[in-house]
Order: C-alpha cells, then structure tokens, then sequence
C-alpha cells in the first residue's frame, strides 16, 4: 500500500458491538499488512455505548498519537456523530468505495467510519484501503476543509 498518513504511527480503531466482528477481521487483516493498531474497544458483541469508543479514537487522532481512525459500528451514523464533534476530526461515513476516495480527496478526513450491517467485509477492508491510500487534493478544497471546525 502507497500510506499516505504517517507509517509510524499506530492506526486507532474502535467499535461497538455491532462492529465488534468486524473490528475484529480489519485488526487481522491489518496486522498481516505490517500496520500498527491502538484497539480502543469494544472488546466483545456485547451490548455497549458508541461514544464510549468512539471518543478515545478521535482523541489519539486529534492529539496526534494515531495516524488516523478507523471506527464501526452497525449503520456508523453514531460513531461518525460523535466523532465530529471533535474540532479536530472530519470523519466521513462510507459506504461504497468512490465515498472512501472522495472523503480523503475533497474533505481531508482523519476517521473513516464503516456501517457494518450494510457493507461486506470485503467492501470495508476496499474502502479502508481507498481510505490510506488517497491523499487530499488540496487546491480549492482546503479553504473549504478550512471553516469546517467551529470557533466561537
């Protein structure tokens, strides 16, 4: 894989238990890559809150100790809800692989957000691939990306 995010950074990842499986085959799938991974939770299929997980993701990428996030549950809305409610962080909800690409092209997202109950695994290990691979495109959309965190 062509990293575009930092290589010696760990990749911070989360779910809840609806994405518990998931998590689960991406961290495998990941690991035989050669990448680093912060398992954040959860840590089984039970019932769990998403914030709780999702939270701690989004403050390694914010602070800078993870490369970027990678976060799952069962549509992804919640964990992409909260996410963004961090200034730093611009988590893009993906379904198909042209929005992967488009996320990281246009908006400079940091935590890409995958809807277990509505994708194959295939279709998220794609995604997540298009996700690290992709860089942005700068140009015209950066003053966009720019007045995306809200300052009072």
């Amino acid at each position: 894989m062509s990293y575009v995010f930092s290589p010696s950074l760990p990749i911070a990842i989360g779910s809840d238990h609806a994405g518990f499986a998931y998590k689960a085959e991406l961290m495998q799938w990941l690991s035989a890559e050669g990448y680093c991974l912060q398992d954040l939770g959860t840590f089984s299929e039970a019932s769990v809150d998403y914030p709780d997980f999702a939270h701690p993701v989004c403050n390694l990428v914010e602070n800078g100790t993870a490369a970027f996030g990678i976060l799952i549950c069962g549509s992804a809305n919640g964990v992409a809800m909260t996410a963004n409610k961090h200034s730093g962080i611009r988590a893009g909800l993906c379904w198909v692989n042209e929005v992967a690409s488009l996320v990281r092209l246009h908006n400079n997202a940091n935590v890409i957000c995958i809807p277990a109950r509505f994708v194959s695994l295939e279709a998220a290990k794609e995604m997540i691939h298009t996700f690290m691979t992709t860089a942005f495109e700068g140009g015209r959309h950066e003053n966009r990306v720019n007045k995306i965190a809200c300052i009072i």
